[in-house]
């Protein structure tokens, strides 16, 4: 999430203006955390990991959840040490002090929040989209895409507050949603209630894509059933307004991830037994597959817009994020400082959201939906990987205050996964590589044109950035 305290250099001296307000307990940061990593992937793209795997729907999203597991506990540790805003361009700064690559982090994430947020638009236009208004969406699904994502661009200039707000509405939907997929799933295989037209299947929760080794079948699905984790990352950024941060966050995140990876399993469980494989592969809506398949009464128009409500959440979250970071490294002076311009009357960085937005429209303009949520997690199982990396070179740094210490196997094991996850070994195509190049290629650009023409020295306070 984004802050708007920022450092008010016409002050005398340079004073700051009051730090943030804590605010956040661990029931609300409890809340955040899961509202922040449940989304577009349970909603839109188990089907697609349903068709790299197989029926062994649940396997790469245990694996999942384990890889970011091992990632979290190595965030743990960093905001129990620097309990600040700043996030994994903070923490890679304080371990390597190398300003490019701090700049690269915080660009690598901001991109991740543009493809989430792409997917996102692409899944509101899909089969949930046609479930309400009826077929032919397709033909003009493109067109919704955009104007989804124009909207998102309006609420975000509108002001973070309204953002806020609008978020934790989303969330209660969302869960709903999930809820809604659990209870009638789970009651319809107990009881044999389900419609007529299905024929639950136990047998699949083992079986494999036959078209490639069980390895690779999990390692290709693992890599795109990531993106159902990420988003706890964020929180993070939450620390300065979090009472008690060090004995506070361990708590909420950890329970916040199971919490989340709980519902993810059983969902794959409860999907997969109902709904054949190829039906799964071939739908952006599974969800709404599963409802109609254990509760065929249930009005499909609802559940759609329940759907719809729990995507716009994610990407609403995303663009937020995303124009924070561009506008935090105009501030810093490490992009062009036009990107930094705040509109007179709702003191809200407006060329960067339309900067994050036009980036985003081109994106679901020429990608697929799978693509988009891959890319995503590529690009954040490599600053994953890296962060991991700096907790341990970070060591060396010792802080007066107690805070929480993770084993050093596990961000050992956890750079090492993340790694794998993100390189070619794990079956992703290089097409993934080629679209996360060309979207770090354009902050590079930036970077280059303002140290060689703004003539700005390439140094920064990477605390300073997202807020």
């Amino acid at each position: 999430m984004a802050n708007e305290t920022t450092v008010n250099d016409d002050a005398p001296g340079g004073a700051q203006e009051p730090g943030l307000k804590k605010v956040m307990g661990p029931k609300l940061l409890l809340f955040f955390v899961v509202g922040d990593i449940l989304g577009t992937t349970i909603y839109s793209l188990t089907g697609k990991v349903a068709g790299k795997v197989g029926g062994a729907l649940w396997v790469p999203f245990l694996v999942a959840f384990v890889v970011a597991f091992l990632t979290a506990f190595s965030y743990l540790e960093l905001v129990g040490k620097y309990p600040k805003a700043g996030g994994a361009p903070l923490y890679v700064h304080k371990a390597f002090g190398v300003h490019f690559l701090t700049f690269i982090i915080a660009f690598a994430v901001m991109c991740s929040g543009i493809t989430s947020a792409a997917s996102a638009a692409q899944a509101f236009s899909g089969d949930y989209l046609e479930a309400i208004v009826g077929d032919g969406v397709s033909s003009w699904a493109w067109l919704v895409a955009i104007g989804f994502l124009l909207l998102l661009g309006a609420i975000n200039f509108r002001g973070v507050g309204e953002s806020v707000k609008m978020n934790v509405v989303l969330t209660c939907i969302e869960l709903t949603g999930l809820a809604i997929v659990i209870v009638f799933g789970l009651v319809a295989l107990i009881s044999g209630t389900h419609s007529p037209d299905v024929d639950p299947d136990p047998g699949r929760l083992l079986e494999f894509n036959a078209g490639t080794s069980p390895l690779m079948a999990i390692t290709s699905a693992t890599a795109l059933a990531f993106f159902a984790m990420v988003g706890f990352e964020d929180s993070v950024n939450m620390a300065e307004e979090t009472r008690d941060p060090a004995k506070t966050f361990p708590r909420a995140l950890l329970l916040g991830m199971v919490i989340t990876a709980s519902i993810y399993l059983v969902i794959a469980l409860v999907t997969s037994t109902l709904v054949p494989t190829d039906t799964l592969a071939e739908s952006d809506g599974p969800l709404l597959l599963v409802v109609k398949a254990a509760a065929p009464w249930f009005p499909p128009l609802l559940f759609s817009l329940i759907a719809l409500f729990a995507v716009t959440n994610t990407a609403l979250i995303n663009m937020l994020m995303a124009s924070r970071l561009v506008y935090g490294m105009s501030q810093e002076r490490i992009i062009p400082k036009q990107f930094g311009l705040v509109h007179r009357t709702r003191r809200t960085p407006w060329v960067a959201i339309v900067f994050t937005s036009i980036i985003a429209v081109a994106l679901v303009s020429s990608l697929k939906i799978s693509d988009l949520g891959s890319t995503t997690s590529l690009l954040l199982l490599v600053v994953f990987a890296v962060v991991n990396v700096a907790v341990l070179v970070l060591r060396k740094d010792k802080v007066e205050h107690k805070h929480f210490k993770a084993p050093t196997w596990v961000p050992v094991l956890g750079a090492l996964t993340c790694a794998f996850f993100a390189s070619p070994l794990s079956g992703r195509p290089g097409t993934e590589y080629i679209i996360a190049g060309i979207l770090l290629g354009v902050g590079v650009i930036f970077w280059a044109v303002n140290y060689f023409i703004g003539g700005r020295q390439q140094k920064f306070d990477a605390a300073n950035l997202g807020k």
